[in-house]
């Protein structure tokens, strides 16, 4: 019996598949409207030496015959100077509806967790919105992630980025 999916490390020829995951994805949390991503910029961000961020893709179907893209990781590496070594963050996961529950995110998160090894990563961090119960569900309890709750999340955009040039 061949495999139902497989992942694999994303290639430039990859990055129309990518972003109309991030759409999908996008559509999911509501915000469609927010994409800003381009293929320029994906190719430039994920291909570029050095590269800002990696991402896995599964497909549907065995390797040796690749179906339909399913699913999206998309993930970087950052840096705690409490432990005083790298981590892995993932920025964006999603598997497509009609593919959630068959181990895809079980299979990413398997990959991620090789990733940060060889890394020698202390940590493997991600975000996940506050509605979005089925997720936090799999987080908490299939891979016993524990909440981060006692942190928020605080963000800059653009046009605030560049006002802290007068703060130099």
């Amino acid at each position: 019996m061949s495999p139902s999916f497989h992942i694999r490390q994303a290639t430039p020829d990859d990055v129309n598949i990518i972003l109309q995951l991030i759409i999908d994805l996008a559509t999911y949390e509501k915000e469609p409207e927010s994409v800003k991503a381009t293929p320029d910029l994906l190719r430039e961000s994920l291909f570029a030496s050095p590269a800002s961020a990696y991402a896995l893709i599964a497909f549907s179907g065995p390797e040796e015959a690749p179906g339909q893209p399913i699913g999206l990781a998309l993930y970087f590496f950052n840096f705690s100077t409490w432990t005083g070594r790298p981590g892995l963050y993932l920025e964006d996961l999603y598997v497509k509806p009609d593919h959630r529950g068959g181990g895809v995110g079980k299979a990413f998160f398997g990959q991620l967790g090789k990733i940060a090894q060889e890394k020698n990563c202390a940590r493997l961090d991600w975000s996940v919105l506050k509605w979005n119960k089925p997720s936090i569900d799999f987080y908490e309890k299939v891979l016993g992630a524990k909440s981060m709750s006692e942190w928020m999340g605080m963000r800059l955009e653009e046009e605030e980025i560049a006002s802290l040039k007068t703060f130099a």
